[in-house]
């Protein structure tokens, strides 16, 4: 799957051992205990007041849900593993209940890419391409007796000279079976045309795919091709493609084929025959490390042979930067190329690329890829080779992408992410309320059979907790401006003591009835002021830490 799992998964396993307050590793009977003793204190017939009873109502259907997981052994071992999230996901109805925490893991992945492929048959997938091709060889290549005599002359002629649009669709018909629907439009100079195919691809099996093509267009004609992928070994695989275009000029077959191998981990050689219009035999090594990208290729056919050698390094910072160049020279001429991309935010990326070619002039490249759509200006500068082209498509992109990414681009970035930043704090604000109401609910419930256990508790001087603090303290050392953030839980431990005992797992205590978090993410400690047989004890816990107590090492030295 794209993502790792842990991105998909809730990980809070421990809620629900923290809400009966029992350990990971608890037993059925533990559990029944547990279970037993929480129904007593939160069942809705105990009160009769009706907000109290729809508090009660919800706590004993939290603690129900709790128990009926726990106490499942395959339920249980789902929710080790997955969370509360691995819960939700359709299809365990139908799963043999013995399985390891290995099968489990591997169920629910199945389940998983199950449930993704009824997502995709909901997708089109879009993509699109659009191209602009600008002339500006006025701004270099001027001819001044000319412009002398135009009216308006004294002003570079800029026009766009060529338009490109594409775009195309998926249609997923089964998990095996998709469609793709695409079409282009294209202008060059005031003539253009446009086509449109339709391909249906069949996966055959994990070593394989086919594809049948069919197009139309009203400059090439009708199209038919077919296309198969077949992996050979796992260090090899095939593509075979045939075509047959019906033009205004007769028949035209074609066909190709490529073989590529895996040469070591990150290195790939390909191999192409074309037979056809473009008839070529094409060799290339492409290596692409985590750092760089370098290609050599050769190709000899009818019109065009030619050497190409590129490499891109890439720098591993927050922005991807990537800086690349390359040389070409066939019989055409000879073209150099250099250019850098950048990543401006999440979804788009924005590269620049001078072209300097020999008969071809300059040209800077300018591509804008944003999500699955992408957006290219080739602007022609000039079609000789003049140091001042070549200067101003060097200088000019960086400086106005200098001036655009801190005028623009940064206070942008820092707008989103103040915002979130703003969305989270009120997010976590309202969660933090619901689980300060939900806990103080509980509270509310507990103050009868506090009182009780109180009672039980002082008359064989047991165990009394006078005082509870659940939260972040701050320490004499600390910065003053730092405030405590902690909440009473007096009564939430008073009530768990049971035979002058108290005793809590390992798990997070802000899943404790009667307690929740109220300092979200930050480190939270435990601090306790009892009283056992007459005597003051005091101990500090850390969240994660199982405590036990009375215990003689809290025992609080009277001064004589």
């Amino acid at each position: 799957m794209a993502a790792s799992l842990e991105d998909d998964f809730e990980f809070n396993n421990q809620d629900y051992y923290s809400l009966l307050n029992v350990r990971k590793e608890a037993t059925l009977e533990e559990l029944k205990v547990s279970y037993r003793r929480l129904c007593m204190l939160y069942h809705p017939d105990k009160h009769r007041d009706p907000e109290l009873k729809r508090q009660a109502e919800q706590l004993f259907n939290q603690v129900h849900q709790a128990y009926e997981v726990l106490s499942d052994a395959h339920s249980r071992a789902i929710y080790d593993i997955f969370g509360k999230k691995g819960l939700e996901v359709e299809g365990w109805e139908i799963v043999e209940r013995k399985r390891t925490p290995a099968e489990i893991r591997e169920e629910y992945e199945r389940l998983q890419r199950e449930r993704e492929e009824r997502r995709l048959q909901q997708r089109t997938n879009p993509k699109g391409t659009i191209s602009v091709g600008v002339d500006a060889t006025d701004l270099f290549d001027r001819y001044d007796e000319d412009f002398e005599e135009m009216p308006g002359g004294g002003f570079p002629h800029i026009e766009i000279n060529k338009m490109h649009i594409s775009q195309s669709i998926e249609a997923p018909l089964t998990n095996t079976d998709t469609a793709v629907l695409s079409g282009s439009l294209s202008t060059h100079n005031g003539n253009g045309g446009g086509n449109i195919n339709m391909t249906i691809r069949k996966v055959m099996s994990a070593k394989g795919w086919g594809e049948v093509e069919f197009g139309a267009g009203d400059i090439l004609g009708p199209l038919i091709g077919f296309k198969v992928f077949r992996n050979l070994t796992q260090r090899c695989f095939l593509t075979a493609q045939c075509g047959l275009q019906f033009s205004p000029r007769g028949l035209r077959p074609s066909c190709s084929l490529m073989t590529a191998r895996h040469l070591d981990q990150n290195t790939m050689g390909y191999l192409q025959w074309r037979w056809g219009p473009n008839s070529a035999m094409t060799t290339s090594l492409v290596r692409d490390t985590k750092s760089s990208h370098f290609t050599l290729a050769l190709q000899l056919g009818v019109p065009h042979s030619y050497l190409m050698m590129s490499y891109q390094y890439k720098f591993q910072d927050e922005d991807q930067t990537k800086v690349k160049g390359s040389v070409k020279t066939g019989w055409f001429g000879t073209v150099v190329e250099y250019g850098a991309e950048r990543k401006i935010s999440r979804h788009s990326v924005l590269s620049a690329t001078v072209s300097i070619g020999v008969p071809q002039g300059v040209t800077l490249k300018i591509k804008l890829a944003r999500a699955s759509q992408t957006y290219l200006f080739p602007v022609h500068l000039t079609d000789q080779l003049l140091p001042s082209a070549v200067f101003y498509a060097t200088a000019g992109p960086l400086l106005v992408y200098m001036a655009v990414h801190r005028l623009i681009i940064i206070p942008y970035t820092q707008a989103q992410k103040e915002q979130e930043l703003e969305l989270q704090r009120k997010s976590s604000a309202t969660d933090i309320a619901k689980k300060k109401q939900e806990a103080e609910s509980a509270v509310l419930l507990m103050q009868e059979s506090v009182r009780r256990i109180i009672e039980a508790e002082e008359s064989k001087m047991g165990l009394i907790i006078l005082n509870a603090w659940y939260g972040k303290f701050v320490s004499d050392t600390s910065q003053r401006q730092e405030k405590a953030k902690v909440i009473d839980v007096t009564v939430p431990l008073q009530c768990l003591v049971k035979d002058s005992k108290l005793i809590l797992t390992e798990a997070s205590k802000a899943g404790l009835p009667g307690f929740y978090d109220p300092c979200v993410g930050e480190e939270k400690s435990l601090k306790l002021l009892y009283q056992f047989r007459g005597v003051m004890h005091q101990v500090i816990s850390a969240d994660l830490e199982p405590l036990r107590i009375p215990k003689q090492s809290h025992r609080i030295e009277s001064e004589s």
